[in-house]
């Protein structure tokens, strides 16, 4: 398929799936891109996402960015995840390490200069594991932030020139726990304490009531993305 042939087919797909399940769109993608993947990042949308796909594609690969700053609990959420569906996910690692980084760029980069720090720990390692693939499925919602409100269940990814499936943009917060709950998912006991939306410790506090979800994520600077979703 080549590229224009792929912009029809995205532009056609966009509209018959949009009123698909989650389940049917995973496995539409899976059926019509073997190559294809999983971005996890063991918050909520991506822990729904992975009881599904156990569900309808287990050989599917499942990748998760490992920034060497997760939180803890991050980490024993991936292997209590790893425990219960047999899983081996695929560690995407930086190609420098925290010290390499405190030495070349100073310390706290994160604090310093945001954008550069996840360039170096997640831009990157996510663009050398998608070149593997033709296709690649996200947790995205979009109700999450207003750079999301028009994510696509099928789209063209410009930034990696692959195929992107969101199979649950359309869920809400309630929709994600609903899940969860109805199908005893193993979560991030982080978001029991006021983290909605979990990345690096660094760069992740609490959310008090009245805040945005994404208000925990960078606070104190304009950034709102990690870069990953254009």
């Amino acid at each position: 398929m080549n590229l224009l042939e792929k912009e029809d087919w995205i532009k056609e797909k966009a509209v018959t799936l949009e009123s698909s399940s989650a389940e049917e769109i995973i496995s539409h993608a899976v059926e019509t891109f073997p190559n294809i993947t999983f971005a996890c990042s063991f918050g909520a949308e991506d822990v729904v996402l992975v009881d599904m796909i156990q569900r309808v594609s287990p050989g599917t690969d499942i990748f998760y960015l490992d920034t060497d700053f997760h939180f803890q609990e991050t980490y024993e959420t991936r292997d209590r995840l790893k425990e219960r569906y047999g899983l081996e996910f695929i560690r995407v690692s930086p190609k420098i390490t925290p010290e390499e980084q405190a030495s070349q760029y100073g310390e706290a980069l994160w604090k310093a200069d945001p954008n550069q720090c996840c360039n170096i720990r997640k831009v990157e390692p996510l663009t050398r594991i998608l070149s593997r693939y033709e296709a690649w499925i996200t947790g995205i919602r979009r109700d999450q932030a207003p750079t999301r409100a028009n994510a696509k269940k099928v789209e063209y990814d410009t930034k990696f020139g692959l195929i992107k499936f969101n199979p649950i943009a359309d869920w809400t917060h309630d929709d994600v726990w609903n899940y969860i709950r109805d199908n005893n998912v193993i979560y991030n006991p982080l978001h029991d304490r006021n983290f909605p939306s979990i990345g690096c410790h660094y760069c992740t506090r609490q959310v008090m009531p009245g805040e945005d979800p994404r208000a925990g994520r960078w606070a104190g600077s304009e950034k709102t993305e990690c870069g990953l979703h254009k």
